[in-house]
């Protein structure tokens, strides 16, 4: 039996079988760069779960943004109960990187709120990669940026064993050295406390935290303990306990980057002197020597990662630490990427785009030089450290088809024996009024359309049309607000309306059964909206229901759009023939799924309530401090359930309630 252990209550079926025994055909050859071709539906996540179970290897998922990370994060925690099945995307709920415009002489700071739970989530990540071999990590792209040293962190862990030396000064200086805090009256992750014999200490990767006892010169006792009640859950006799944070140095390590740094700032000042800039040599000056007092006083400073180079002393110009470096004490590790005709293009495109902001920071002297080594990986860095890489996309883009060569594994049929649904091409002239009919049609059987428009104000004016014809529509773009998006969204997949129009629906995650129609208005105007893997994936929001159809309105056939249809066609006649083969009488997709989607929007719209209470309320502001409160929970709920958007929405509430307070105190202390 092996360490990986799949639980689930079905088993493969459709191509599932075939694609999972392709894949590992192709692991054994050797074949390390292949693509998994999935079309949607059709069960992608579950078959890269069995093959991770017949592989057991240490697996790496990547994603292209947080949302998708949270939906595979959650599926492969049910997958594989029993096995470390970790969380690692940006720990921000909200982020304004530094940066300096020139032209208007404006200087911006760096302001971020971290959200303390995914930093939790990301050093138990890694720190699981280092004490266990059965881990898989669902990441989003953020696994390529810059983290700490995965030797410093490794060599920085105090391993603790019942009866061994270890006086309470030896190990509280220890601690205080791996970026715990000591804090005697609120005991929290990454915090300690000394009670008698007794040190607490609260990683902040754990639930739990841990009560060692000294006596004398020796460990007496080790405990786990609930960190409120103080109940003793497991007695221990040894454990090891790894730093609070990812970006720790050695002492000797610490020295001799504080020594480069002060010579990299006494060369940087006399570079603008040379070149009359009194303003910029100042600016560094005292920027870098208050934080290398930082540094000198507590092994930390605002912005440390832009030391990283420093700070584990690296050579000028190498590459950083990343997510990848703590998989390699595991040689045999694997990585999948998800939604690969996504995140591939976005790899690619992370250096350039940091390098261009930091640049004008080191120019106007906000930042040494060095800064620009904290950064992601360039793309052929990010190549060279690919093991054994499965791409997994409906529509693979070039350079995943050119790297697999002829490994590519198809996974066309779904289990539930639904096809692509048919497509049409029709003549852009008169398209409006044809859509209309279409629409009214679909309408009377209760079924959903989505629109797609190519401009935000087309949209608004098909919208408004369709309203005054008497057809329930709404339109969605980049101008709302993320919490009316969440609404919109909401209220669609409710039926309170039949039609949504937009501009780009592919981000929306709007998988509905009850979509019968999808249009495509202006479908042979080439480009990133109208291309071929989009106008793939969009059709395939008409997949969940057995009379789904989609509808391209054009004046010609374009190259996308010859091959979308080809591709689709081809597609459709291998699930039918399989359906007919088999005797599968294809079905639409029930509430499940909308129910899952529902059950997700649950505390989105309680917490959307909760805001317009606060809109509401806010000019007679009577129960202040209850809306305080109700507020911050609001808050932290949101971002334990990943919608960092609406987290950032209720924060700037909670801000203006605050000063509300502060205000309110004041006028009651003066008219006293």
């Amino acid at each position: 039996m092996g360490i990986f252990k799949l639980h689930s209550p079905f088993k493969p079926s459709g191509d599932q079988p075939k694609a999972i025994d392709n894949l590992l055909k192709n692991i054994k050859e050797g074949k390390n760069r292949q693509t998994l071709l999935g079309v949607t539906g059709s069960g992608k996540t579950f078959t890269m779960a069995n093959v991770i179970e017949k592989l057991q290897r240490p697996v790496l998922i990547m994603s292209p943004n947080k949302v998708l990370a949270a939906q595979l994060y959650s599926e492969f925690k049910q997958f594989f109960p029993e096995n470390a099945v970790e969380y690692f995307i940006s720990y921000y709920d909200y982020y304004q990187p530094e940066a300096y415009i020139p032209q208007k002489d404006l200087y911006i700071e760096k302001d971020a709120a971290i959200n303390d739970h995914i930093e939790k989530l990301r050093l138990k990540a890694t720190n699981s990669l280092l004490t266990r071999k059965d881990t898989i990590v669902v990441a989003s792209v953020s696994s390529i940026y810059n983290i700490g040293s995965p030797e410093s962190f490794q060599k920085m862990r105090i391993h603790l064993k019942t009866g061994e030396m270890l006086t309470r000064t030896e190990f509280t200086t220890h601690l205080i050295k791996i970026l715990y805090e000591r804090n005697e009256t609120e005991f929290i992750q990454g915090k300690f406390r000394i009670r008698g014999p007794f040190i607490d200490v609260f990683p902040p990767y754990c639930q739990n935290a841990l009560r060692v006892q000294i006596e004398g010169k020796n460990i007496s006792t080790i405990q786990e303990i609930h960190p409120i009640t103080n109940d003793i859950i497991h007695q221990l006799d040894e454990v090891w306990l790894s730093p609070a944070k990812q970006f720790v140095s050695e002492d000797d390590k610490m020295e001799q980057a504080l020594e480069s740094i002060r010579e990299e700032c006494k060369q940087r000042v006399a570079f603008f002197e040379k070149l009359n800039k009194p303003v910029e040599a100042q600016r560094i000056k005292q920027r870098t020597a208050y934080d290398i007092e930082m540094l000198e006083q507590t092994g930390f400073c605002p912005g440390v990662e832009n030391y990283s180079r420093q700070l584990e002393l690296r050579a000028p110009g190498s590459r950083p630490n990343c997510l990848f470096d703590y998989f390699k004490r595991h040689k045999d590790f694997c990585v999948f990427i998800d939604e690969s005709h996504v995140a591939v293009p976005q790899i690619r495109g992370m250096y350039n785009g940091d390098r261009a902001r930091k640049q004008m920071l080191i120019d106007f002297g906000f930042r040494l030089p060095s800064a620009l080594d904290n950064r992601p990986l360039k793309f052929e860095e990010f190549e060279s450290l690919l093991p054994l890489t499965v791409f997994v996309s409906a529509t693979p883009g070039p350079y995943e088809l050119t790297v697999s060569g002829n490994n590519i594994v198809e996974q066309i049929i779904r289990p539930t024996g639904l096809v692509d649904p048919p497509v049409k091409l029709l003549p852009a002239e008169g398209q409006i009024n044809d859509l209309l009919l279409r629409i009214q049609a679909k309408t009377q059987k209760h079924q959903r359309s989505l629109v797609l428009a190519l401009t935000k104000k087309t949209a608004e004016d098909l919208s408004s049309f369709l309203l005054e014809k008497g057809v329930k529509a709404r339109y969605l773009h980049s101008d709302i607000d993320s919490l009316e998006r969440i609404e919109i969204l909401k209220d669609f997949s409710k039926g309170v309306f039949d039609v949504l129009v937009g501009i780009n629906l592919l981000r929306e995650g709007i998988d509905i059964p009850q979509v019968g129609l999808v249009a495509i208005l202006e479908a042979d105007n080439e480009g990133f909206l109208r291309n071929e893997t989009t106008l793939i994936q969009i059709s395939g929001r008409a997949a969940r229901n057995v009379e789904g159809e989609v509808l391209l309105y054009a004046q010609r056939e374009t190259p996308s759009i010859k091959y979308a249809l080809s591709e689709m066609s081809r597609r459709r006649k291998i699930q039918q023939a399989y359906n007919k083969e088999h005797n599968i009488q294809p079905k639409t997709i029930q509430k499940a799924e909308v129910e899952l989607k529902e059950f997700e929007q649950q505390n989105k719209s309680a917490a959307i309530s909760m805001i317009h209470t606060l809109s509401e309320a806010l000019p007679q502001a009577k129960n202040l401090a209850e809306l305080i409160s109700q507020t911050e929970e609001q808050m932290l709920n949101a971002a334990d359930n990943l919608d960092f958007e609406l987290a950032a929405e209720l924060r700037d509430r909670l801000f203006e309630l605050k000063e509300m307070s502060v205000k309110t105190a004041k006028k009651k202390k003066q008219k006293r």
